[in-house]
């Protein structure tokens, strides 16, 4: 099973280089589009890294590839500056899941 990287931040990309992983730097939206569309078709490819904030940007084509597609996973990741995400993001996605606040 492979894994690659999608990243708009070079500091991200070269550490998850020196960690095996493979990975493409994009600096615009519609670049990161087609290399998406195209690695999503790849047979063997079978995890995604994107980071959150390019994520973010194509947010439409993230969710319908982690809600409708079975392979490959798709897996959004903080860059070197840190997630983007809320501090109660864990908390709020299990209030929205099940309905149980936490």
């Amino acid at each position: 099973m492979k894994i690659f990287l999608i990243s708009d931040n070079r500091d991200t990309l070269v550490g998850m280089r020196l960690a095996g992983i493979k990975g493409t730097l994009v600096n615009d939206t519609k670049t990161a589009e087609k290399l998406f569309d195209s690695l999503i078709e790849e047979k063997e490819l079978g995890i995604i890294l994107i980071t959150e904030k390019l994520a973010e940007d194509m947010r439409s084509k993230v969710n319908y590839a982690k809600q409708k597609l079975t392979h490959p996973l798709i897996v959004e990741i903080p860059d070197r500056h840190g997630s983007i995400k809320s501090d109660d993001y864990i908390s709020g996605y299990v209030r929205d899941s099940i309905g149980i606040k936490i």
